[in-house]
């Protein structure tokens, strides 16, 4: 358990760290995410960016598994 809070955390800095040049390839503003834009308001909800990480990180642990 403690070996797979270590992985998280290191993969977490990662990304941390990679964030400006994730966000330069439009992660996080790709098609089939939801914003909304009025006045005094923003509402983002990002469910194709969701879907794309979710996926990644699926095939990344299925090949950490094999």
């Amino acid at each position: 358990m403690s070996r797979w809070l270590i992985v998280l955390g290191l993969v977490l800095i990662v990304i941390g760290v990679l964030w400006p040049l994730l966000s330069k390839l439009g992660l996080g503003r790709l098609p089939g995410d939801i914003v909304i834009e009025r006045e005094h308001f923003q509402f983002y909800f990002p469910i194709m960016t969701s879907l794309l990480v979710s996926l990644i990180l699926s095939v990344i642990l299925w090949l950490i598994d094999r």
